[in-house]
């Protein structure tokens, strides 16, 4: 979500308050408060204007793949041969609905799309690949790149108030 007008602005103790939450979402609202030394109700209020206005998008457990079995990380540049808004549309729709997408953008290069998937192993990635994203409204060809080490794996913004 892009910053609009209707953006509350953001002081110290929001920057603060958000940067805990990254580090740890089931901080309760004492905890925040006790650690930007506010009372529990102002702070609650901000938690609560933040997550109004879209700047907290939600909760989430950040779970290992890899003690959950997902062993390949693979990025996937996706080339199309139409760039009607009709085709893009159809597209981006049908990856809204494969889990095993876990991120899609819109890239500026030769590819049009960039993937970020996850599967068991390769025999699960090759089926995924043929079955199903070869297949997708409007695809001519894809290019893989595999991870082969994961170096830094974070969704923590960089937040600080300049």
């Amino acid at each position: 979500m892009k910053k609009d007008i209707s953006t509350p602005e953001i002081d110290d103790f929001d920057y603060a308050l958000l940067n805990l939450l990254q580090k740890d979402g089931r901080a309760t609202n004492v905890k925040i408060a006790n650690s930007l030394n506010l009372s529990e109700t102002p702070c609650w209020r901000r938690l609560k204007r933040l997550e109004e206005h879209g700047i907290i998008k939600g909760y989430h457990a950040n779970l290992n793949r890899y003690l959950l079995g997902f062993d390949i990380l693979a990025f996937v540049q996706v080339f199309s041969e139409r760039h009607t808004d009709d085709s893009l549309y159809q597209f981006e729709q049908a990856v809204k609905e494969i889990p095993e997408i876990l991120s899609c953008h819109n890239i500026t290069g030769d590819a049009d799309y960039l993937l970020q998937i996850v599967t068991k192993n390769l025999d699960t990635y090759e089926k995924l690949l043929r079955k199903v994203i070869r297949r997708l409204p409007g695809v001519t060809s894809i290019k893989t790149s595999i991870s082969l080490r994961e170096i830094k794996d974070s969704k923590e913004l960089p937040l600080t108030n300049i």
